[in-house]
C-alpha cells in the first residue's frame, strides 16, 4: 500500500450508496489519494460504483489489506463496527456523521485511534463549506442563533431521524460557533413519512447564556437553509442556498438603516467551492502529519451528544403529549 508522504495515499471506500459514490469518485479524481477499491454489502452496487470510479470491488478484508486509510459511508448503525475494525488494523479513518450510535462507542473509537496513533476524522461536511468559512470570522460571542434546514422528502437517510440526518449539521456548526456546553434542551418532533422523526424543532440553552433554536424537516415542499446569529454589536443573516450573507452592525459601513442610527447593513456573497474535496484534502493532510484533524472524534462526539439530547427531549415531549391526549391514542 502507498504510505503517507510517498505519493497518493492508498484509500478504500466502504459503502457505495448515494454519498459513498461521491466519495469514491472524488478520491479517484483527486490528487491526494489512490483509490484501490470499494466495498458494499450489495455486490452489484459495489461493482457499479467501482466501474465508474475505476477501482475494483473488494471484500472488506481485502480492502483493509490493500489500504492505508478508509472512508466509511455506510448506514449509521454500522459506523462503529467498521471504524473499530479499520483502526484495529492500523488504518486511518474518515467516518461519515454521526461518528457512532452512542457516546460510549464514540469514546471507544477515540481511545482506539489515540492508541494506534491513527487519524479519526468525522464527516461533518459543513465545516469545510465556503459558507462556514464566510460566516465564522464575522460573528463574536453570539447571544441567539436561529437555524432552519428543510428539504423535500427523499427515501435516502430515513434509516435515522431527521435529527441525525439533517439537524446534526446545524448542531455541529452551532457548537463550533458558540464553544460552550449545552445546559438544557427542549425539543419536539414527529414521524410523518417514515418510521423516524421527519420534522423536529429544538431549543438549546448553553452555559454561556447563548440560546439556539433549530428547525429541521425532510418533508417540506421546498429547500431552505438559513441561519441568523445575533450578538451585542448586531446580527448576521445567512442564506446558504443562494450564498448570501447580510451583516447588520454598528459602524460597519454599508447602507445606513433608516430608524436605526449608527447601524448599517453590508451585503456580501461567497464563491462556492467543493466542500467534499476540501474535506478530503484535510483528511489527507492529517494522515500525512501536515496539520491536525479539523473535525476529530471529540467534535464528532459533541455533535452526537447534542443530537441524542434533542432525541431524548423529543421522546419526552411525545410522552407528555400522549398523556394529555394530544396524540392519537392518548
Amino acid at each position: 500500500m502507498t504510505e503517507p508522504g510517498k505519493g497518493g495515499i492508498a484509500v478504500g471506500v466502504v459503502g457505495c450508496g448515494h454519498f459513498g459514490r461521491f466519495h469514491a469518485l472524488k478520491t479517484a479524481a483527486g490528487p491526494d489519494f489512490e483509490l484501490v477499491g470499494v466495498h458494499d454489502r450489495h455486490a452489484e452496487r459495489a461493482d457499479a460504483v467501482g466501474a465508474e470510479a475505476g477501482a475494483p470491488a473488494l471484500s472488506w478484508p481485502e480492502l483493509l489489506a490493500a489500504t492505508a486509510a478508509v472512508i466509511i459511508a455506510t448506514p449509521a448503525e454500522s459506523h462503529f463496527a467498521l471504524a473499530r475494525e479499520a483502526l484495529e488494523a492500523g488504518r486511518h479513518v474518515l467516518v461519515e456523521k454521526p461518528i457512532a450510535a452512542t457516546l460510549a462507542e464514540a469514546d471507544s473509537l477515540a481511545a482506539l485511534a489515540s492508541a494506534r496513533a491513527r487519524v479519526l476524522q468525522v464527516g461533518h461536511l459543513e465545516r469545510f463549506s465556503a459558507a462556514f468559512r464566510a460566516l465564522a470570522p464575522r460573528i463574536q460571542r453570539p447571544l441567539y442563533i436561529e437555524a432552519v434546514r428543510i428539504a423535500p422528502f427523499k427515501e435516502r437517510g430515513t434509516d435515522v431521524s431527521v435529527v441525525l440526518d439533517l439537524m446534526i449539521h446545524d448542531l455541529d456548526l452551532i457548537l463550533a460557533l458558540v464553544a460552550s456546553p449545552i445546559e438544557c434542551v427542549d425539543a419536539v418532533g414527529a414521524p410523518v413519512a417514515s418510521a423516524h422523526e421527519d420534522i423536529a424543532n429544538a431549543r438549546l440553552r448553553f452555559a454561556n447564556g447563548c440560546v439556539a433554536t433549530i428547525t429541521a424537516s425532510r418533508i417540506s415542499f421546498r429547500t431552505e437553509r438559513r441561519m441568523r446569529l445575533f450578538a451585542e454589536a448586531g446580527y448576521i443573516s445567512v442564506d446558504f442556498v443562494n450564498r448570501r450573507l447580510s451583516l447588520v452592525s454598528r459602524g460597519a459601513g454599508g447602507t445606513p438603516l433608516p430608524g436605526l442610527p449608527g447601524f448599517g447593513i453590508a451585503e456580501s456573497a461567497w464563491e462556492d467551492h467543493d466542500s467534499l474535496a476540501a474535506e478530503h484534502a484535510a483528511f489527507a493532510a492529517a494522515v500525512r502529519g501536515e496539520s491536525p484533524v479539523v473535525v476529530g472524534a471529540a467534535a464528532g462526539k459533541e455533535a452526537l451528544a447534542a443530537a441524542l439530547m434533542v432525541t431524548k427531549s423529543m421522546a419526552a415531549s411525545r410522552k407528555r403529549a400522549a398523556a394529555s391526549g394530544l396524540l392519537a391514542g392518548g
